[in-house]
């Protein structure tokens, strides 16, 4: 299967990029133009206008952070990818930079989609993305037509990019349209480059490519494919090592899996981001020792790209409005990443995502309400109008009788709220939407290991931005992240307790600066 990787790149260029660029920051702008802010972020990365989806191509590089991602610039819904862009010095002040790439080679003509970038031994960045066609020519109603690009900047800015072309074709004999997302790693003396294929008979599988070049690719193996039969996808994988509490090197495999059906509180999303743990050594398959865990629990989240730096593992993942409706879409702009994460192994040997320690450094000023305590079916406010803050807070559930307790956030005049809350009855984390008046309800939960329940404490980092939530459960244990559509009017926060009482330990509201993107 060697003989689908061209000796050279392949360059068949069909519309002159860099005016396909310009019309495409002409259509940003244009849906900038009518935007309404009301759920637009303050603290978190969105597009100025269009749709948005994947994170793409992160990166520090020269002294900056960077963020790429899947851009529409020319609606709200999914439509013929681009890439965007924003930059940063500090993590906490962001800018836009120019739009990076438009569809205007042949192999890449119906969209320019996700991929990764990385640094080679000579210091200099390299991107790598996937190349989409229809395979019919015109709709998706034939699939997909997918193969693997790369392009090289043309500036320390990454301001612009110079393509190269297509270095991996599709064997469309093995592959069942899907074959995309490419991710690039070097273990050893050798590259090497995993993405996402539906298989001939629809199993959801990644792929391992090695090169010394990194421009002449070698099919390898199938590095994983899905146990459930269900799964016919594995998109946006990441595959990364990393060490457990005694220094042992893990590898963490991670993708987006397409099929797999509800099961309890899993697999709620229509797809679902996740990750297994195991071993992996350089030309064998990923062996792994855990099951598939969901990397965050909540209503909206998928896709997540990671990238190291200086030994940190960070992450981004894209806050994906799966179902209708979803009202952004009225506002000339849709889709929002999350913070950034660092990814670890806590001492139980599973996974945690934490904030970036540079979060810290957007809070404007504190509040510290210190320790609370609510009778029966009690109530406080913490804020009688906040649309972008973050909570610290303890509880004491061992001091503590409610069946449910916790924040109602984006509480309004009429009634609506989103409640984060510590459920007794389940044992787990909430988030709750029945009773919000805008875009879609039900509610998520994320589990406590016995010993988190034993401990007798729960913290918590709720971060709430003017159309979302993301909920840290001790110190990144577990995480959800919704959207949550406020109402109009004052966005009170409500500490409130359902059928007994609530011992609070400790409470910090912290007012959040804005990034720089508004």
């Amino acid at each position: 299967m060697t003989d689908f990787t061209p000796e050279t790149p392949v360059l068949t260029p069909i519309r002159d990029h860099a005016a396909e660029l310009a019309k495409a920051e002409a259509g940003v702008a244009e849906m900038a133009a009518k935007r309404n802010n009301r759920w637009y972020p303050k603290y978190h990365i969105a597009s100025n206008g269009g749709w948005i989806n994947d994170p793409n191509g992160l990166c520090f590089y020269k002294g900056r952070w960077h963020v790429f991602y899947q851009l529409h610039p020319y609606g709200t819904q999914w439509g013929p990818m681009h890439w965007g862009h924003v930059s940063s010095t500090d993590m906490l002040n962001w800018k836009r930079e120019p739009i990076m790439f438009a569809p205007s080679l042949e192999q890449e003509k119906d969209g320019v989609f996700s991929g990764s970038a990385v640094i080679d031994d000579n210091g200099d960045l390299r991107f790598y993305y996937t190349g989409h066609r229809w395979a019919n020519g015109h709709d998706n109603t034939g699939g997909d037509w997918q193969v693997q690009m790369t392009a090289l900047p043309d500036n320390d800015e990454l301001t612009s990019a110079t393509k190269q072309g297509m270095i991996i074709d599709c064997p469309t004999d093995k592959v069942d349209h899907h074959y995309r997302d490419p991710k690039v790693w070097k273990t050893g003396d050798t590259w090497y480059m995993t993405f996402g294929v539906s298989s001939a008979d629809k199993r959801g599988q990644m792929w391992l490519f090695s090169s010394k070049d990194m421009v002449r690719w070698e099919y390898e193996r199938v590095l994983f494919q899905h146990p459930d039969p269900d799964v016919f996808m594995l998109e946006c994988p990441d595959f990364f090592p990393i060490k457990d509490k005694d220094g042992n090197e893990k590898w963490v495999i991670g993708f987006s899996a397409m099929g797999s059906k509800p099961s309890g509180f899993m697999n709620r999303n229509v797809s679902n981001a996740g990750y297994m743990i195991g071993t992996w050594e350089p030309g064998g398959e990923f062996k792994p020792e855990t099951e598939f865990r969901l990397w965050d629990c909540g209503h909206n989240y998928y896709a997540p790209q990671s990238f190291n730096v200086k030994g940190r593992q960070i992450v981004y993942g894209w806050m994906s409005p799966f179902v209708q409706p979803i009202p952004m879409e009225d506002d000339g702009w849709c889709g929002q990443l999350t913070l950034p994460r660092e990814i670890t192994l806590g001492d139980d040997g599973d996974v945690v995502t934490a904030p970036v320690a540079e979060m810290e450094g957007l809070r404007e000023d504190t509040l510290d309400h210190g320790s609370i305590t609510l009778d029966m079916d009690g109530e406080q406010i913490i804020a009688d109008d906040a649309e972008a803050v973050e909570i610290e807070m303890t509880i004491d559930l061992a001091a503590s009788t409610a069946e449910r307790a916790g924040l109602k956030i984006h509480a309004t005049e009429d009634g609506a709220y989103t409640y984060v809350a510590y459920d007794d009855q389940i044992g787990r984390v909430v988030v709750d939407r029945q009773a919000m008046a805008n875009g879609d309800r039900g509610y998520r939960a994320a589990p406590l290991t016995d010993a988190e329940l034993a401990s007798g404490k729960l913290d918590l980092r709720v971060f709430v931005d003017r159309g979302s939530v993301e909920v840290y459960v001790n110190g990144g244990h577990q995480v959800l992240s919704s959207y949550s559509y406020a109402s109009e009017g004052p966005r009170a926060i409500k500490l409130v307790a359902e059928s007994g009482s609530l011992k609070v330990d400790s409470l910090k509201l912290h007012h959040m600066k804005s990034i720089g993107l508004e």
